[in-house]
């Protein structure tokens, strides 16, 4: 490289998350339309419980084969009502997962291209300890209202408020994942275009090395 020339932006490991119905999951497709490698913890751990998946046998011993369908999959419904009725059941089941979505993310984001920015959509990375904080240059949390998580979960998924607020009763609270945060996207009364617009702002800081 020649005196003078500029140096190339350097590659950025950024944590994304945000609370149910926040708008994470379009700003991180808007982000890998951007040209960001995505690491989706969400589908690593979907692939982990699904039939035959890598989990299901340590799922089986710690909370019996009635937690497992027909087809070899992890039962979802009546796994979600046993981690409501029981934190220690949840405390369980993610020592049995949080290890096995980390290895396989590690591996997910080396097939980064060298010069690509690699983002891990971590849905409840406040509530996962320091280890994805340890391991990522940035964070960035979108952000609403509760109403406004609801009233999206409601129309999107057809759940009923109560089961809604359930779900956000379990999660960290905004104030938590904002204190965490490097980059802030409030995702209220936003157009997708406006959001996009927002995302892109944010893309051109991180290649200007902000």
């Amino acid at each position: 490289m020649s005196a003078g020339a500029p140096s190339a932006p350097r590659r950025l490991t950024v944590g994304l998350t945000g609370g149910i119905g926040s708008g994470k999951s379009t700003v991180s497709q808007m982000l890998t339309e951007l040209g960001a490698h995505l690491v989706d913890t969400d589908a690593i751990s979907r692939s982990l419980t699904a039939p035959q998946g890598a989990a299901i046998p340590k799922i089986a011993q710690h909370f019996g084969d009635h937690l497992i369908t027909p087809d070899g999959a992890m039962d979802r419904a009546r796994m979600r009502e046993l981690a409501f009725a029981d934190p220690m059941a949840l405390a369980r089941l993610e020592a049995i997962l949080h290890p096995m979505i980390q290895q396989h993310a590690a591996a997910h984001a080396n097939l980064a291209l060298p010069d690509q920015h690699v983002v891990y959509d971590v849905p409840l990375l406040a509530e996962s300890g320091p280890h994805w904080r340890q391991r990522v240059d940035r964070i960035l949390v979108v952000d609403a209202e509760p109403e406004t998580q609801i009233a999206r979960v409601m129309v999107r998924s057809g759940w009923p408020r109560e089961a809604v607020e359930k779900v956000l009763a379990k999660q960290a609270s905004r104030e938590v994942r904002r204190a965490l945060a490097d980059h802030i996207i409030l995702n209220e009364g936003l157009t997708l275009q406006q959001l996009r617009h927002e995302v892109e702002k944010l893309w051109r800081l991180w290649n200007n090395g902000g």
